[in-house]
């Protein structure tokens, strides 16, 4: 079972949680890399993200659904935005984002996802399906410690 309440339009809102997943780039490159995702479904590259479980907390899913979308274990840092938009279905959804730092993990394709792609910041501006997701990209980026910046 999924988490979701009724606004006042008596519409379900869909409730779900994510990461911005980043890592430290490879020795030599210096900087962050940010890990994005193919959904088919969507036809999207996205931040990994999905619906709570019932009584599941926001963080335990984000955690959860960045492990199941990309295999990677995760700590999460700062609260990032809570996106508000409208679903496939028109339902209302509510999803909170944290940063997070990958820290182990392989990624496999899966069901819901088909690819993970490591990028710069920059690579990762142009290639984010979504303007909501390109500002969160830019909101982690300030979240996060100078030198570590827009690489």
């Amino acid at each position: 079972m999924t988490c979701r309440e009724h606004d006042h339009d008596g519409k379900t809102t869909v409730r779900a949680a994510g990461c911005v997943l980043w890592r430290p780039a490879p020795a030599g490159r210096g900087g962050i890399e940010l890990a994005l995702v193919h959904r088919p479904k969507w036809s999207d590259w996205s931040h990994p993200k999905g619906k709570l479980k019932r009584a599941e907390s926001a963080a335990d899913a984000a955690r959860r659904e960045v492990l199941e979308e990309t295999g990677m274990r995760c700590v999460l840092g700062p609260p990032l935005s809570t996106a508000y938009y409208r679903d496939a279905h028109g339902h209302p959804k509510e999803v909170r984002y944290w940063a997070a730092e990958a820290v182990s993990g392989a990624f496999a394709p899966n069901s819901e996802v088909s690819h993970l792609d490591w990028l710069t910041p920059q690579a990762a501006r142009h290639r984010l399906t979504h303007p909501r997701d390109v500002d969160l990209l830019d909101e982690l980026l300030a979240v996060l410690h100078p030198a570590e910046g827009d690489q």
